[in-house]
């Protein structure tokens, strides 16, 4: 009996990491007849497991069944699941945070200790910083996820970055995820153009519209495009400005949401950002702690020269 168990499991665990298997493959790799496997099989299918029998040479493969049976993982899998959803347990999609801790504290019941003490240690060694992002709810994300998918019309009721309410008709194409918001990026209707949405700040209307087909993306790096939606298109002022710094040195110190940084020799690279007040502009780039010059606004050169003139001032080293 114990051998039987041993390998049903072994059976379960290669039809979940191989797609198709043909009988005598499974024989082979279980080192059983082929009629033993089609018992194991219908076993497995006792059990909930939806294998189902392949066309052309007799096979089988794992499908998707009405109810979740277990999972099994290797090591490697399970320290990852553990990991993401103790993040989801304090992320930013709203209401999966106690099924998430549910389903951690059942997967590290049966954690072998070497396992365990893996997931505690970056548990242990890590800080979580506290982030002002909304949180959105997991409702939501699906189902925009499934208008993308389903190519149907999505209409929403949305709030801009000034609080002004709007009811929104759009082309959904993907959701993008920047760490600390939800972004959807699609072809709005009514204003014949491409749109970046935060979710947090959508409410979605049934029913979804019709079909529609799918449409060339605004850019081929939707990441990158989104980057510069939110960085600087909602404010007042858009500046650009060349940092003497590398690129990827100034990549890690600035968040995605607030500016696009393109390199312009191993040395230097371009900073586009927004906002709605200069002043934060200059006082946010100055401490960078990187040599820096502005090209546009022209408001922004002047307004940095002002508050270059009363800093000498202040400091004592203005002309005398």
């Amino acid at each position: 009996m114990l051998e039987t168990s041993a390998r049903l499991l072994r059976l379960l665990s290669l039809l979940q990491a191989h797609r198709d298997w043909s009988g005598p493959e499974l024989a082979a790799r279980l080192d059983v007849t082929t009629r033993t496997v089609r018992r194991d099989v219908d076993r497995l299918r006792e059990l909930g497991y939806p294998v189902h029998a392949t066309a052309g040479t007799p096979g089988y493969r794992l499908g998707a069944g009405s109810d979740l049976p277990p999972l099994l993982l290797d090591d490697d899998e399970a320290v990852a699941v553990a990991v993401g959803l103790r993040t989801a347990a304090g992320g930013s999609v709203a209401g999966i945070e106690e099924a998430s801790v549910q389903a951690l504290a059942k997967l590290e019941q049966v954690l072998p200790p070497r396992l365990r003490r893996r997931v505690h240690a970056l548990r242990s060694m890590t800080v979580p910083m506290a982030g002002g992002a909304a949180p959105v709810d997991a409702e939501v994300l699906t189902t925009i996820a499934a208008a993308c998918r389903d190519h149907e019309v999505l209409r929403f009721d949305y709030r801009s970055h000034q609080g002004e309410e709007s009811r929104r008709a759009t082309e959904p194409h993907r959701l993008v995820h920047s760490g600390r918001r939800w972004y959807l990026v699609g072809w709005d209707v009514d204003r014949a153009d491409w749109r970046t949405y935060r979710v947090d700040r959508l409410r979605p209307r049934t029913p979804n519209g019709p079909r529609f087909a799918p449409r060339d993306p605004p850019a081929e790096d939707l990441a990158a495009y989104t980057s510069r939606a939110v960085s600087s298109a909602p404010y007042r002022y858009r500046a650009r400005l060349t940092l003497h710094a590398p690129a990827q040195t100034v990549a890690r110190r600035i968040a995605p949401t607030v500016g696009t940084v393109e390199p312009l020799d191993a040395e230097t690279c371009v900073l586009r950002c927004g906002a709605n007040s200069l002043d934060e502009i200059v006082v946010w780039v100055a401490l960078a702690d990187v040599g820096f010059e502005a090209h546009e606004p022209p408001e922004l050169v002047e307004r940095i020269g002002v508050l270059a003139d009363r800093l000498r001032a202040a400091s004592g080293t203005g002309s005398r």
